[in-house]
């Protein structure tokens, strides 16, 4: 390819069947790189979360009697932006050579005679019967499988598959992209002789917290498609294999399988949390409602984090004050020793942990994750009297623990870290989804999420309970009239995701 054009490069990027976890480094790499983003209707729109702010994002989605764009005007955007010395991206659901037209695309190029590359993505045909438990080969039941497509093309008179190669074949058969044509697809293997007694299993959706899995025989699985109201996107599987979905059901045995949970953190701390609720099966729509901005006064703030070493402790609220201090700190000092002698309170054991990642000491942390757990604590240090106490935190933040502080005598500055601000960008249009698709949870990690959450003046989805993560944020939501359905009793993200384990684990 050395005579090809070198203005731009166009990546035909496999994104995998639907869980971000099954996502390549290599795509993961690109997308944050990217200044054009060309996706799917079968891609996760959370990874666009990863792209650039300034990356251009067209959605080209195709589904059953829905087309945004035709292939051939998917092929000319594709060397319209590429020649245009852009660095795009083709995002595809799964791998973009298995039934995916990235072979039409990537003809298109070369012809055009500009550069591209293709990143192949992990199926989900292979990784959506995984996903319900089904090995598509096994050891004892069959060591071969076939893949073929239920969606030809519309304009072919006869079809190109040979139904009585397959029935002669046996084995596994896996159908991609067929549900809407499955009574056509079982007449056809009938026809050709396969038993009616052959178990098949039809997975939508598969991998993602959406899964939902339909089982029958050839017999049967039509009129169960109908009954169940079973759609597309599905792949399916025929083939003795899908008996052993009953017992190796892995992904359905998840506590929080099936459910949609809503994260509302900030984008930057959304992933601990959502990654968590992933881990036991949930489907996670990221919706920030907030952003970490620099304080109003950064001036101020840039004084009292110099004189830091005057103090004789330094109280962290939160792991962004952690962070916004020292970011400041390492501006004004090259050495963590400039500290001086300050000893180090935090709330909380992520605040801690992050105070220990510059491999500082943390000398206070209450039990309770609140400011009331601060002032226990302190109480029983010892008297406070005449100390020098400087408390990093929100703008937003209550007063009580300065003043509460203040009452016990020690001298208290408070340094505006940093403010959290209503968060208007909507990359992965996760409030459209929400709109559409609705949601089992939302989740409040502060006050100013419920507050930035109800400003947007979404329609609360149908059934849409609530999860918070303490009792202050608890006490927001029930001032704007909501009911909560689950508590953290310890007032952290592990707590928070245990409580709501907890929670549909009794339901």
């Amino acid at each position: 390819m050395a005579d090809k054009k070198k203005n731009g490069r166009c990546y035909l990027v496999g994104t995998g069947p639907g869980d971000l976890g099954l996502v390549t480094l290599r795509a993961k790499q690109l997308i944050e790189r990217a200044e054009v983003l060309v996706y799917d209707y079968l891609c996760n729109p959370e990874m666009l979360a990863w792209a650039p702010t300034s990356a251009e994002v067209i959605y080209v989605g195709k589904k059953a009697g829905a087309h945004t764009l035709k292939q051939e005007e998917i092929n000319a955007l594709l060397v319209e932006k590429t020649r245009a010395g852009l660095e795009v991206l083709r995002l595809k659901g799964g791998d973009p050579f298995l039934f995916g037209r990235g072979g039409e695309e990537a003809l298109a190029l070369a012809q055009a005679q500009l550069q591209f590359e293709v990143v192949a993505g992990v199926t989900s045909a292979i990784a959506a019967p995984a996903y319900a438990g089904i090995p598509v080969t096994q050891r004892g039941v069959t060591s071969h499988v076939t893949f073929f497509t239920g969606h030809e093309d519309p304009e072919k008179v006869e079809s190109s598959i040979d139904f009585a190669a397959l029935a002669q074949l046996g084995g596994t058969q896996v159908m991609l992209m067929g549900v809407e044509r499955i009574e056509r697809i079982v007449q056809q293997m009938r026809e050709n002789g396969v038993r009616a007694d052959l178990p098949v299993a039809l997975v939508r959706w598969g991998t993602t917290g959406r899964q939902r899995v339909l089982k029958g025989t050839l017999e049967n699985i039509v009129q169960r498609v109908a009954d169940e109201n079973f759609e597309p996107p599905a792949v399916a599987v025929f083939g003795d294999v899908v008996s052993l979905g009953e017992k190796l059901n892995w992904a359905a045995e998840r506590p929080l399988a099936g459910k949609r949970i809503v994260v509302t953190r900030t984008r930057k701390q959304a992933g601990a949390l959502s990654l968590r609720l992933r881990d036991l099966g949930a489907e996670v729509m990221e919706l920030p409602t907030i952003r970490i901005d620099p304080p109003s006064d950064l001036r101020a703030f840039a004084e009292l984090v110099q004189d830091a070493h005057g103090y004789d402790w330094i109280v962290f609220t939160s792991p962004n004050g952690v962070t916004a201090f020292f970011e400041m700190f390492f501006k004004l000092y090259d050495d963590a020793r400039d500290i001086g002698g300050a000893r180090i309170a935090a709330i909380g054991p992520a605040t801690a942990a992050r105070v220990r990642e510059f491999h500082l000491k943390v000398d206070l942390q209450p039990e309770e994750f609140v400011a009331e757990g601060v002032v226990k604590a302190f109480k029983k240090e010892g008297d406070v009297e005449n100390l020098r106490i400087l408390i990093a935190r929100a703008e937003e933040a209550r007063d009580l623990l300065p003043k509460e502080l203040g009452a016990l005598g020690a001298i208290v500055d408070v340094a505006f870290a940093y403010r959290t601000v209503a968060e208007t960008d909507d990359p992965t249009e996760a409030r459209t989804r929400l709109a559409n698709d609705g949601a089992d949870m939302i989740t409040f990690t502060s006050s100013s999420t419920v507050e930035n959450f109800l400003a947007l003046g979404l329609t609360w989805p149908s059934g849409m309970e609530v999860a918070s993560i303490g009792p202050i944020t608890s006490r927001t939501v029930r001032a704007r009239g909501l009911t909560i359905a689950v508590e953290a009793p310890q007032h952290d993200v592990p707590g928070l995701v245990d409580a709501i384990r907890r929670h549909y684990e009794k339901s």
